[in-house]
């Protein structure tokens, strides 16, 4: 038996000693993220282009945020993006041009602008969201709903504890 307590001669895991370096459900965690992130970067493109074919991949997390939260400040779209004003202006100009974002007054601040969907940019996007969600489904049918709920539940979880 060694020191740890563990006979088979691994290291027994206690807390997050040397970084989680040491555990190998990180390692796991970290290649199956990486997996997914790169699947969902690619997967990302077309959707851009099923709305648009001249919609850079960038625009289209933006276009989904505007969907969820109706109108919003360039400035939080910004901020909820990670991008700075100069580059938000620039993908929203882009956006406008393309007929699928409309800016107004802010009636709040005068000196502010709020940016939503067209109708032409909530039907595109609507379209594609559908598709992507047609697609889930049938690449999950045989899990149990359960699992996709919880799947769903820790990936929030997940995402709550990446913005801190």
């Amino acid at each position: 038996m060694h020191e740890d307590g563990n006979s088979d001669g691994r290291r027994v895991a206690s807390g997050m000693s040397g970084g989680g370096m040491d555990q190998p459900e990180f390692l796991d965690l970290e290649r199956e993220l990486t997996v997914l992130f790169r699947r969902a970067r690619a997967k990302q493109g077309e959707m851009a282009r099923q709305v648009h074919p001249d919609l850079e991949s960038a625009a289209y997390g933006l276009l989904v945020r505007l969907d969820e939260s109706g109108r919003m400040r360039a400035t939080e779209l910004a901020a909820y993006i990670g991008v700075g004003k100069a580059t938000m202006s620039r993908q929203l100009r882009a956006l406008e041009d393309l007929g699928l974002v409309a800016r107004e007054p802010d009636p709040a601040d005068g000196r502010a602008w709020l940016v939503h969907l067209t109708e032409e940019g909530r039907g595109r996007v609507a379209k594609v969201r559908e598709a992507r969600r047609a697609r889930y489904v049938a690449q999950l049918s045989h899990w149990d709903r359960g699992e996709v709920a919880e799947l769903a539940r820790l990936l929030n979880q997940l995402n709550r504890g990446m913005e801190k």
